[in-house]
């Protein structure tokens, strides 16, 4: 990949304007899960270590733009950080017109949605960034599918543009799994709507050797095959979508193994009971709630076999226990097949925690769009500025 990379950089004295993901769970003033503000600490300790002034920007939420909302405020994960890094963390509201830090200081800026014009990658806001610094870093990978003033146009306007090391790590992941990966490739791709991941499966099938589907985007595959759903979760308008995708991976050699068997239920809820049937047996009145123990055996097969995995989505409704076993099956599999593995989407990093085996997994991804955008093939907004500033420093 040509970009810049923030370690080929020399930061002494330089002031360092970072775009972190810092955009984590908070409850009543309190951070619920600091996975992302731990994830930050590498990249903005090896800055302070170089001797840089740094600068530590993010969104959190979804606020009105420009209105400030204390809801939305930084002001935990500033505390956090703070933790974590050992030292205070200043949190700064009032930032554009000038932001001073000395090498070896950090401070946070507030939630840079509060600000009009960071959705439309408004090109002034973006100089205003720009002028903070002497070297943007992006380092949000979860940030990098959206063009906006904090991840796009700083990088246009900074005197120096490069990648944080999440970002590259990131990057460098994807294009090992994707451009040269270890064959077979196995992609397991789950969760509740075809609609939301149709052109990924789509785009999928000219690069992998073996597509799995789950969850509710299964039930628009058995749907296809002419097989009964009852009242399960599926999408009638898009009726032979997921036929046409079986029919060009056959045409491809692209195998795609369908259930056998299903675990159903009256409810999701942990009060209904689950039955095993056979995809041919749903009846009328049940709902599919996960794979069953049968095709959760071919599915490990074709996952060991696999020398890259990669899984977005689970293929049950595995937050209630009777209906987690498919997805703790294919999480456990994908951590002892010795193949590379990425994952990535919040409820398929929730299943590697409910289960403990995020520490046998390849590459975790931390972002949930970009990822699924990277995997569909699309050019990610914030990282095609980095690579036109290649270079240019």
């Amino acid at each position: 990949m040509d970009i810049l990379k923030m370690s080929d950089l020399d930061l002494r004295d330089k002031r360092v304007l970072i775009r972190q993901d810092l955009n984590v769970p908070v409850k009543n003033g309190k951070v619920q899960s600091d996975a992302r503000i731990r994830a930050s600490v590498p990249t903005v300790r090896a800055a302070l270590e170089a001797g840089a002034g740094v600068l530590v920007m993010s969104h959190l939420g979804r606020p009105v733009e420009g209105e400030y909302d204390e809801e939305f405020s930084l002001a935990p994960v500033a505390l956090r950080l703070g933790e974590l890094l050992g030292r205070e963390v200043p949190l700064l509201r009032n930032y554009l017109e000038g932001a001073a830090v000395r090498p070896g200081e950090v401070a946070l800026l507030e939630n840079v949605r509060f600000i009009r014009g960071e959705k439309k990658d408004d090109a002034e806001l973006g100089r205003k960034y720009a002028a903070l610094c002497d070297v943007f870093v992006m380092d949000a990978f979860g940030t990098a599918h959206r063009a906006e003033a904090t991840t796009s146009a700083v990088a246009r306007f900074s005197r120096i543009a490069c990648a944080g090391p999440l970002l590259y790590a990131e990057l460098e992941a994807l294009d090992k799994a994707l451009a040269h990966p270890v064959r077979p490739l196995a992609a397991i791709i789950g969760g509740s709507k075809v609609s939301t991941k149709l052109t990924i499966l789509e785009s999928l099938l000219s690069k992998v050797d073996t597509l799995i589907v789950g969850g509710g985007i299964a039930n628009n595959f058995l749907l296809d095959s002419g097989l009964p759903l009852g009242k399960s979760l599926y999408e009638p308008e898009l009726a032979g979508e997921a036929g046409k995708i079986l029919e060009s991976a056959g045409k491809k050699g692209v195998r795609v193994p369908m259930p056998v068997d299903v675990v159903t239920g009256t409810s999701f809820s942990a009060d209904s009971p689950a039955v095993v049937k056979k995809v041919s047996q749903v009846g009328a009145e049940d709902i599919i709630l996960d794979i069953g123990p049968e095709t959760a055996s071919l599915y490990r097969q074709f996952i060991l076999q696999a020398g890259t995995v990669l899984w977005n989505g689970p293929v049950g409704a595995f937050e209630v226990d009777q209906f987690g076993r498919g997805t703790e099956a294919v999480c456990r599999a994908i951590a002892e097949s010795g193949a590379f593995s990425i994952v990535g989407g919040g409820d398929s990093l929730a299943a590697l925690e409910k289960y403990a085996l995020e520490d046998k997994i390849s590459y975790i991804s931390t972002g949930g769009g970009a990822f699924l955008e990277f995997l569909e093939g699309r050019t990610l907004p914030a990282v095609a500025v980095l690579e036109a500033r290649a270079g240019k420093k």
